[in-house]
């Protein structure tokens, strides 16, 4: 049986997209900080009639625990076919350019991108272990340069100094190692699932959440032909 490690599974679109991974047969592993909440999401999951998931204890911004929670994968599973950096955080807003603190700003890459860079690292031995490792890192709108200057971009007027450049960041990642990987079978790519209602940003976004996390489990079930080294959309392929 294939196999996903998604980080920051326990709820918003980490879990959903948990839950539509399990639905398609992959054995599932949730990375939560709170084993607690691990539990009991998988408890859910398996309450829908799915026994393949898993809960692991992963906190991104700690290299101990996830060395940790590598080494229980190991035991569990010989092979990694999918990981989704999915841990993710906003920081306190507003984050004007100006004044936002350096503080802030380690806060935040430190989880969207630091976190994602070293789970990658830690785990790359076990994906390429896989016939076709996937590898998806979870972006935004706000990440795109491109949008940012457009004036007429309906997202232009929110510029957040912390969020967005950590997302700008990991897309620069992806790109980097896609190219790495390029003659091998992985597939990286980083993947938006668009302005979707989580708790992340109060239940205010514009889609549902099972509509933002089936575009990422497209991207992270891509076939041989698929593309690496891209910033998608539901829309498709989004500028830089």
């Amino acid at each position: 049986m294939k196999s996903a490690l998604v980080t920051g599974a326990n709820k918003g679109i980490g879990f959903e997209t948990a839950k539509q991974l399990a639905e398609l047969g992959y054995f599932v592993y949730i990375g939560s900080r709170d084993k607690a909440k691990g539990l009991e999401a998988i408890e859910k999951i398996k309450a829908l009639g799915y026994a393949n998931i898993d809960c692991i204890e992963l906190d991104v911004t700690d290299i101990n625990s996830i060395k940790s929670a590598r080494q229980v994968l190991e035991v569990k599973t010989q092979h990694l076919d999918i990981l989704i950096n999915n841990a993710g955080i906003r920081g306190e807003v507003p984050q004007p350019a100006s004044k936002v603190s350096i503080e802030r700003l380690r806060l935040v890459f430190e989880t969207n991108f630091f976190g994602a860079v070293q789970t990658t690292q830690e785990f790359m031995d076990l994906l390429k272990k896989a016939d076709q490792p996937r590898i998806v890192n979870v972006t935004s709108d706000l990440a795109s340069l491109t949008n940012h200057s457009d004036p007429t971009w309906k997202f232009y007027p929110f510029k957040s100094a912390a969020y967005s450049p950590s997302k700008t960041a990991l897309n620069a990642y992806t790109v980097m190692l896609a190219f790495e990987l390029k003659d091998t079978n992985f597939k990286v790519n980083c993947v938006n699932p668009g302005h979707t209602a989580t708790d992340f940003n109060n239940y205010k976004g514009e889609k549902p959440v099972e509509q933002g996390a089936s575009v990422i489990v497209k991207y992270a079930t891509l076939d041989k032909d698929g593309a690496t080294g891209k910033f998608f959309s539901e829309e498709g392929e989004t500028a830089w």
